[in-house]
């Protein structure tokens, strides 16, 4: 299972309305790990580096990424997973997210957004083989 706070999924849905049309990404860090609760402890927004290459599509910013994997070394939190947003689609991985997953450890949340407002968020892990994903459980917390 995934816990966050409802001020941090606040700040994805945010970020997903105000990139609409086109799809906002980020970093999501934690501690713990899915058999014993991972907790997500920060949100960090990334610049959409493909976002003019369509609406359907998203690259998070690798400076953003090592940056974050240096200030975390040695530390209790780690990057545990990013999050996107799939404006007029569905809160499910697509297959360009499937293409486009490069760690098997990493949760993915997705946030649908419909006509501009953000609906649903759902979380996901990378199945053994790496040939699909599977929902797991997202609790949001006050």
């Amino acid at each position: 299972m995934i816990t966050l706070d409802r001020r941090q999924l606040q700040e994805i849905r945010d970020a997903a309305e105000a990139a609409y049309p086109a799809e906002c990404c980020g970093l999501l860090v934690g501690r713990g790990g899915l058999s014993d609760g991972l907790r997500i402890t920060r949100v960090v927004p990334s610049p959409n580096l493909a976002a003019e290459e369509g609406n359907d599509r998203f690259e998070i910013d690798t400076e953003l990424l090592v940056g974050l994997h240096r200030e975390l070394k040695d530390g209790p939190e780690r990057v545990v997973g990013l999050y996107h947003s799939h404006p007029d689609h569905p809160a499910a991985p697509s297959e360009r997210d499937l293409e486009g997953a490069w760690d098997p450890k990493l949760i993915w949340l997705i946030t649908a957004v419909e006509d501009g407002r953000a609906a649903r968020t759902t979380a996901h892990v990378l199945e053994g083989e790496g040939r699909g994903f599977e929902e797991i459980a997202l609790r949001v917390v006050d």
